[in-house]
């Protein structure tokens, strides 16, 4: 049973992710421009916890992690896999369910087949335009609803590429107004006999990048940080190559407009949460509801002449995490920052454990609450030439390319930005040593044999070829009349 207030009521719970937001982009980290006042107060009002990581940096394993508890070892995906059905694991979703919640959700889920449940009892999905899939998306039936069928994608920008415009059509055909509405909407149809488990997810700041023009013209007059440089950025590991080759390599100037249209995605996500939150207000649930916020990845946006996720570098592999409790826990310091290593495998067990249900023991995430907390952190994405591998002991961060055997080593302490390799800096030798062994001891697959005897082997590595991109980044098109459908395992764009 979840546990009750003096009232004997178990708490609501919010599960807000957000999509490709990089973990320091936002006020209360220190951002100099962008606007999240927001979110902002959400970390006012519970527990920042800045060293959280994406296990897996990219869209569906970052989201199986988030949804069972479990790394990507045991959930079989840390590549991209469009049509892997998710495991035989108890979900975060179900577990709530079976403790006597309504388990709601509304946004972006990225599962197959796309109506897969997960144990939500109802499921109101936008699912970026991915009808050859088979599934009937909610916000496509709006767009037709309010006489805009098949539209969604008239602005042409694609899912997957850094060409902006503002918003085509009203305000409240953007996917962001429709999640919030749809949301806002399932809380006043709520069951007032049952607690309740919401999952908000929105699907941007993740590409097409389209904001509304009202949040553009906000940032039309400010000049967003230069793109991050270093040193080891003159010569990068085939990985990083094909990342420089597949993206085109803006200019200052219009990186700057690409920056600014993706804050502006931001500040229109963290203004629609306030109708979310005045809704649980109104409702008189917001004192009983506990309100977690975190994403899935984040974004390059540039830095180091790289783009888009799937990368251990802070702007991709760094999330945000915020823990509000329900008023009156007193076991939680509101405006409290905890740096401790957390990652997206210890949000099911955390909010399990606050609603005093039993965690299942197939998670392996610790919870963000109590004492418990791990020494390393283990990340992963790709597999092949453009594999890389992350081991984080709270303050240093090595990134490993097994093609080409190249080993990067940070300390984030004295330097957040990554400007500096420690690799072959002797005074981090032992550093070096000791995070070595442990990510060798983490490696599995095709990576074991690079593990053996506790250091870090290469394997042949080839430049990497520039390939025609004749799909344009996987460029959506005119979805009425509907696409025909398509294999699953065809892989769009850069996922």
């Amino acid at each position: 049973m979840a546990a009750e207030d003096a009232a004997g009521r178990p708490p609501n719970v919010l599960m807000i992710t957000v999509d490709q937001w990089p973990g320091p982009l936002f006020g209360y980290r220190g951002h100099p421009v962008i606007e999240t006042p927001t979110i902002d107060q959400l970390a006012k009002n519970g527990v920042v916890f800045p060293r959280t990581y994406s296990e897996c940096p990219i869209c569906i394993p970052a989201r199986r992690t988030l949804m069972t508890g479990t790394t990507p070892r045991t959930h079989g995906d840390r590549v991209f896999q469009p049509a892997l059905t998710m495991p035989e694991l108890p979900t975060i979703a179900q577990t709530f369910a079976d403790a006597g919640y309504r388990s709601v959700a509304v946004g972006k889920l990225h599962a197959f087949p796309q109506r897969e449940r997960m144990g939500f009892h109802e499921a109101l999905i936008a699912e970026e335009g991915r009808p050859q899939l088979g599934a009937v998306d909610d916000h496509d039936l709006y767009l037709s609803d309010r006489g805009f069928t098949g539209q969604q994608f008239a602005h042409g920008m694609s899912n997957n590429d850094y060409g902006w415009r503002t918003w085509h059509l009203p305000e409240d055909c953007h996917v962001t107004n429709w999640t919030t509405w749809a949301m806002c909407r399932e809380i006043k149809r709520r069951d007032p006999t049952r607690p309740h488990f919401w999952h908000l997810s929105y699907t941007q700041p993740h590409p097409p990048i389209v904001p509304l023009a009202a949040y553009m013209e906000r940032y039309a007059r400010r000049t967003p940080p230069a793109a991050l440089d270093a040193p080891w950025a003159d010569d990068v590991p085939p990985a990083l190559q094909a990342v420089r080759a597949y993206w085109e390599q803006l200019p200052a100037d219009r990186l700057a407009d690409v920056r600014r249209a993706f804050y502006a995605l931001c500040t229109h996500i963290d203004a629609q949460l306030r109708l979310v939150i005045g809704t649980l207000r109104e409702e008189n649930e917001l004192d009983d509801t506990i309100i977690l916020f975190t994403g899935d990845h984040g974004d390059m946006l540039g830095d180091f002449g790289l783009y888009a996720k799937r990368l251990m570098y802070e702007g991709s592999a760094n999330i945000p995490m915020i823990l509000i409790p329900r008023a009156g826990d007193r076991t939680m310091e509101p405006g409290t920052t905890d740096m401790r290593l957390v990652g997206l495998a210890d949000v099911m067990p955390t909010l399990l454990a606050m609603a005093g249900i039993p965690v299942p023991q197939t998670c392996e995430g610790l919870s963000m609450v109590g004492g418990t907390r791990r020494e390393t952190l283990y990340g992963e994405a790709l597999e092949g030439p453009r594999a890389t591998r992350m081991l984080h002991d709270g303050r240093h961060k090595m990134i490993y390319y097994p093609a080409g055997g190249v080993v990067q080593l940070f300390d984030l302490e004295t330097d957040p930005q990554e400007i500096s390799d420690r690799a072959d800096d002797p005074a981090y030798a032992d550093v070096r040593a000791r995070l070595e062994a442990a990510l060798a001891a983490e490696l599995y697959g095709e990576d074991a044999p690079l593990g053996e005897g506790g250091r870090l082997a290469g394997r042949a590595a080839e430049p990497w070829v520039q390939r025609p991109n004749r799909g344009l980044s996987g460029q959506r098109g005119m979805h009425y009349p509907q696409p025909p459908l398509d294999d699953p395992k065809n892989v769009v764009g850069a996922g």
